[in-house]
């Protein structure tokens, strides 16, 4: 009985490590195929990789979050919308592109998920106390970025389109903003981790953004983009292993303050 446990756990690690190496692969393939503009390629590639990265976290994640599973649940079924997306009739003008509206809101509830996520293990009257100037400032920087983000784009738009573009780019904003907030107050590797991700994933958006709407013809952001989008769900990944922690203390080099604080 130990014997057949023993040889079904390699077995299972052995699974584990190729899921890995293919996902490797598949991120190197994605990021080449958008930078050729091989678009259709490139979100086939994205679903495969998505739906296997799903898999990976539910099936090898010792400590699962709801959360994070509903994250890459509403996110991997984004992408797989959109390239089913490729293969519908385009829609006439004037004629409302349900498809379009779809996976951008899938897109919305997968990051507010991840915001979510940070906000219920947040302790908000230290949060507040402590980082009230930060806080401020990143609610007017976030203000800021999304309307001159939105903006430049508010011409390729109709209004309800441009509601929705207007809405997402807040969403990004407002998960970084999140996640430095609770990479302040925690201190930790996984908290670091996970802003790692949500840095990548705005440069990501903002980039993809002007690649689609603003210089169209220039193919080297579909590297970056793409790369940006990879590295981000590399990171998130990894903080994924961790667990949630209390907050690590600030680091301090005086001998006095630090008698005084035990």
């Amino acid at each position: 009985m130990f014997i057949f446990a023993s040889v079904n756990k390699g077995r299972l690690m052995l699974v584990n490590k190729f899921l890995k190496i293919v996902l490797l692969l598949l991120g190197v393939s994605y990021i080449i195929l958008q930078g050729f503009v091989l678009e259709i390629e490139g979100d086939a590639v994205s679903a495969v990789a998505f739906i296997l990265l799903t898999w990976l976290y539910m099936g090898w994640t010792k400590h699962k979050s709801k959360l994070f599973i509903l994250f890459l649940v509403s996110f991997t079924a984004a992408q797989v919308l959109g390239f089913l997306a490729w293969f519908r009739s385009i829609p006439v003008e004037g004629q409302t592109d349900y498809l379009y509206y779809i996976v951008n809101i899938l897109s919305i509830i997968s990051y507010v998920l991840l915001i979510t996520k940070m906000f219920i293990h947040l302790d908000f009257k230290t949060v507040f106390s402590e980082l009230t100037v930060p806080i401020i400032i990143l609610v007017i920087l976030d203000v800021f970025c999304v309307t001159l983000i939105s903006g430049t784009t508010e011409n390729a738009f109709n209004y309800s389109e441009y509601a929705l573009e207007f809405t997402y780019n807040a969403v990004v904003m407002i998960l970084l903003s999140f996640a430095l907030i609770n990479y302040m107050y925690r201190n930790n590797y996984k908290s670091m981790l996970f802003l790692l991700g949500s840095i990548f994933i705005v440069f990501s958006e903002i980039i993809q953004l002007a690649y689609y709407y603003i210089l169209s013809d220039d193919a080297n952001l579909g590297y970056i983009y793409s790369f940006f989008l990879v590295v981000a769900f590399i990171f998130y990944y990894l903080q994924s292993q961790h667990i949630v922690s209390e907050p690590t203390p600030a680091y301090t080099d005086d001998p006095i303050e630090g008698q005084a604080l035990n």
